[in-house]
């Protein structure tokens, strides 16, 4: 009995440390974190990691063996999304982990911030209540196509790109929010310093939209079939 209990834990283990293999790559935790905003094609996750297609296609073999990602065909392209929503859960605890207990990475969050004129953040509990108090702007800084898979209910899509053309159309008087895709992503802290630098109060919300999906089951369901079908999630569905 002994033995078959050796047998048996030393397979457990090693089935277990298929996901440490996985994920034991920055790259391959990098394409994860791109995946948690919808499906993308091999090309697009090449481009957005500095990465060759053929390395990417690397990279995303091992998360497929691991049970991490799934694709789909679509013409001639595979687009490739995360398993389903326990991965997304588990990239997100893995940060916050991170940030936790290495010192290192809390160091390097503190730069960014202090080097970019101390930018202000603020929780996700904070939103909720400056919003149902109707005394705040929030804007989704992200690409329009990962907008359009999910959103936080009531933020309004203005790719960072296109921020300085709409300037004229958000509220001087009110302070604007802006969010990303999350911890690891930068595009919120420059859309803040291009809103401070035009005169507008702006922070940065530190959580992505899949932190307030995670919270909220049922538009989180609404929201994954939605990319599972290459749909836009419409505000009326998240309302």
């Amino acid at each position: 009995m002994e033995k078959e209990t050796r047998v048996f834990k030393d397979s457990v283990y090693a089935q277990l440390a298929r996901i440490g293999k996985a994920i034991s790559s920055p790259r391959r935790l990098e394409i994860l974190d791109i995946l948690m905003q919808g499906s993308k094609t091999v090309e697009t996750i090449a481009r957005e990691t500095d990465m060759s297609v053929a390395n990417t296609s690397q990279h995303l073999q091992t998360l497929l063996e691991s049970r991490l990602v799934e694709y789909e065909k679509r013409g001639v392209y595979s687009y490739y999304k995360l398993a389903d929503r326990k991965v997304a859960n588990f990239i997100l605890s893995l940060q916050l982990l991170a940030e936790k207990r290495i010192t290192e990475l809390q160091k390097l969050r503190e730069e960014i911030y202090t080097n970019r004129d101390n930018i202000e953040q603020i929780k996700m509990s904070e939103l909720i209540v400056r919003m149902k108090e109707g005394n705040v702007t929030l804007i989704d800084v992200r690409p329009k196509e990962e907008y359009e898979m999910m959103h936080i209910p009531g933020a309004n899509s203005i790719p960072l790109e296109d921020l300085e053309k709409h300037l004229a159309t958000l509220p001087i008087n009110q302070e604007i929010v802006a969010y990303c895709r999350g911890r690891c992503c930068l595009l919120s802290v420059e859309a803040v310093e291009i809103l401070r630098a035009h005169g507008f109060k702006a922070v940065r919300l530190e959580a992505s939209v899949q932190e307030w999906l995670s919270q909220n089951d049922d538009e989180y369901n609404n929201a994954h079939n939605c990319c599972n079908k290459k749909t836009a999630l419409s505000n009326e569905m998240l309302h």
